[in-house]
Parts: structure tokens; C-alpha cells; sequence
């Protein structure tokens, strides 16, 4: 497809993962849907959250399910919505979470490009949808794919933290290596089941404990910044 692009590191990491049939069924399946449908996000934003932080720089994986499904919604990154939108109510209770765990701050937006940037892979588990149909792209292949990404970060990298929000997040730490990395686990933020564990859960300021722990630079959760 015209525009689809992913940044180098990854496109090394994964090049044999591409060459696969059941992604070049995915390659297929998205031409035509692309060509009939609404789908989101545009083919330039499929893989932004791997554009916006290379390998070498993560440190955290954050696990989504699929992209939001509204009009200009989805670009690329699990929860996160551009700045000019409405910050959807997951997102809401998860700047909540982050205002009580580490100190009130005003969130502006919905757009965590800037934790991206900080080493904060916020990857969904399937990367496109049709409009106002959630779920749509569950069985074209994108789960295979997301779980050999997860698969290969676990086997190749060193001391990441797993954050793990739901029960679809959390079927992912089988493909872990928990001997080497870092799993944190709660209810997803939905408002749905958020009050039955995700607040409270603390998970950002453990998260930067960790980091600590392994030599890294903290992430600064309240940084609001839009960065183009």
C-alpha cells in the first residue's frame, strides 16, 4: 500500500516477518479495504508507534486491543487520540490514575506521542479497523503479527516493563520471558471495570521505580507537549 512505512530498526527487527503469508494476506485484505471502505488509521499512521519509538529505545510496552473506530480517532497508538479531539473515557481514567498515583497535572489532550518518544511502546494488538465497527480486522492476521512483535521483544530485549490493562492485554504474558522482564497487570480503564482495580493500580510510578532499578531515565507521564 501507497504511504505505509515503518522506521528502519523495526523494519530490520521484523523484515522476515513481512516476507510471511499470512502478512502479505494481511497486505491484500488492507489494498481492497482501503480502496472500498473507511479504514483507520490512514495507511502513514498503521505502524506510528513504531515510527515514533524505535527498538533500541523501548523501555515500556503498553498493550491496546484495536484502534478507536471514530472518524479521525485512530492514529497509530493504543488509547491515544490527536490533540484537537475528545479524550475518549478509557483515556480519561487513565490520566486519573496518573493525576492521583503521581501528582495532580493538567492533561490537554489525548495525544501520548510524547510518551512514545520517551520509550513508551504503545502498541494495540490489531492495527486497523473499519469505521464504527469495532473489532472488524480481529481475524486478517494483525494478532499473529503483534504477537511475534511482542514475542521478539521479550526474546531479544532486556529488562522491558510490560504493562498489561484487561484481560485481552493479559493473555499476552505466556509469550513473555518473566525471568528478564517486568510484568504489571490491572483491569482495563474501561468505566466499565476501572473501579475494580485499574485505580489504585499505581502502575506509573512503579513503572518509573523499575526503570530506576535497571539504569534508565524516568518517563515524564505528565509531559502534555504536542510534539508535530
Amino acid at each position: 500500500m501507497k504511504n505505509v512505512n515503518i522506521e528502519n530498526s523495526w523494519f530490520d527487527f521484523l523484515k522476515e516477518e513481512f516476507k510471511k503469508p499470512y502478512f502479505l494476506a494481511i497486505q491484500t485484505f488492507l489494498e481492497d479495504e482501503y480502496k472500498r471502505k473507511n479504514i483507520f488509521p490512514d495507511p502513514s499512521l498503521i505502524f506510528n508507534a513504531f515510527n515514533l519509538c524505535p527498538l533500541k529505545a523501548v523501555k515500556i510496552v503498553i498493550i491496546g486491543q484495536d484502534p478507536y473506530h471514530g472518524k479521525n480517532q485512530a492514529h497509530g497508538l493504543c488509547f491515544s487520540v490527536p490533540g484537537n479531539l475528545d479524550i475518549p473515557p478509557s483515556l480519561r481514567n487513565i490520566y486519573k490514575e496518573l493525576s492521583n498515583d503521581m501528582g495532580d497535572a493538567p492533561r490537554l489532550h489525548g495525544d501520548l506521542s510524547s510518551w512514545a518518544r520517551q520509550g513508551v511502546f504503545l502498541l494495540n494488538t490489531i492495527l486497523t479497523v473499519e469505521e464504527g465497527k469495532a473489532h472488524s480486522h480481529k481475524e486478517i492476521g494483525w494478532e499473529k503479527f503483534t504477537d511475534n512483535v511482542i514475542q521478539k521483544i521479550s526474546n531479544y530485549k532486556a529488562q522491558t516493563i510490560f504493562i498489561l490493562w484487561g484481560a485481552h492485554a493479559q493473555k499476552k504474558d505466556k509469550i513473555i520471558d518473566t525471568s528478564k522482564h517486568s510484568i504489571l497487570k490491572a483491569v482495563h480503564p474501561s468505566p466499565l471495570s476501572a473501579y475494580k482495580g485499574f485505580f489504585g493500580c499505581k502502575h506509573f510510578s512503579k513503572a518509573n521505580q523499575l526503570l530506576v532499578e535497571h539504569g534508565e531515565t524516568k518517563i515524564a507521564w505528565k509531559n502534555n507537549k504536542v510534539l508535530l
